[in-house]
């Protein structure tokens, strides 16, 4: 076998594997801190095309936990930055940019797109329980990432369906919101069960999305738990299209994330 960047891979999953890869199609939804980690880990898993979903640029305090955020990057569009670094990586992927909020108005255009897998990496609530809602009930495969923020103990992220979340704010507002709706909460998430002792900004966070835009407390985050979001996100995405889930994760199939 000559040696590619694939090679390693292939090694360990087999030719099938990562065929199946190059011919699969993941949608990530929000391309902050977890959304920016998870397409770094399917780019170099040898995924063939992408769908970078994102509204937003790169700001001075992203630096410290995501991707796409250098000082030569300020000002400019994550889902562009995301798309030259994944190219530098591997130049024959596929990448198709959708520089949107998901809205009432946006998420029709955004899911008449074929995808294999979807990653929502969303941090604002009205986006990602819009999102969740539609991909429950289309059937649409996806997993879904949790709060990432103000947690420090990486041995407490897990991928559990939402239903079984405990300790996670954004967990709680999100079941609630489906439950009105009717959704299903049987679909995998990951999330964190650390216990935080101070939730203060959070329900304002969640509660007071705008619709074009942000409007919500900063809160303190690492370098190292969003990355970890992400990867397991990606991992998982990776599993299921190889067709054996992790152990610990339901079968269902989005991802959801909070930078």
């Amino acid at each position: 076998m000559s040696e590619t960047f694939l090679s390693r891979t292939q090694l360990l999953l087999g030719e099938d594997a990562v065929q199946k890869f190059q011919q699969s199609c993941v949608m990530v939804v929000g391309c902050g801190a977890v959304g920016g980690f998870a397409v770094e880990a399917l780019v170099r898993a040898g995924i063939g095309s992408l769908i970078l979903v994102d509204f937003d640029v790169v700001k001075p305090s992203n630096a410290n936990r995501q991707l796409a955020a250098t000082q030569e990057t300020l000002g400019l569009k994550k889902t562009h930055v995301l798309a030259r670094h994944a190219k530098q990586i591997n130049s024959d992927i596929q990448i198709k940019i959708l520089d949107m909020l998901v809205n009432d108005e946006t998420i029709d255009i955004l899911l008449a797109h074929s995808t294999d897998y979807i990653i929502d990496a969303i941090d604002s609530l009205n986006s990602k329980t819009l999102l969740i809602e539609k991909l429950v009930k289309r059937n649409r495969p996806f997993i879904s990432s949790m709060g990432a923020a103000l947690r420090t103990d990486p041995s407490k992220i897990q991928i559990v369906p939402l239903k079984k979340t405990i300790e996670c704010p954004l967990a709680a507002f999100l079941r609630k919101r489906l439950r009105r709706r009717g959704v299903s909460l049987n679909f995998p998430v990951v999330y964190s069960s650390e216990h935080l002792t101070s939730t203060i900004g959070l329900g304002e966070m969640a509660e007071n999305d705008l619709p074009g835009g942000r409007n919500r407390h900063t809160l303190g985050s690492l370098s190292t738990i969003p990355g970890i979001f992400g990867l397991l996100c990606a991992h998982y995405v990776l599993m299921a299209l190889k067709n054996q889930p992790p152990q610990n994760s339901t079968t269902n199939t989005i991802i959801s994330a909070e930078g």
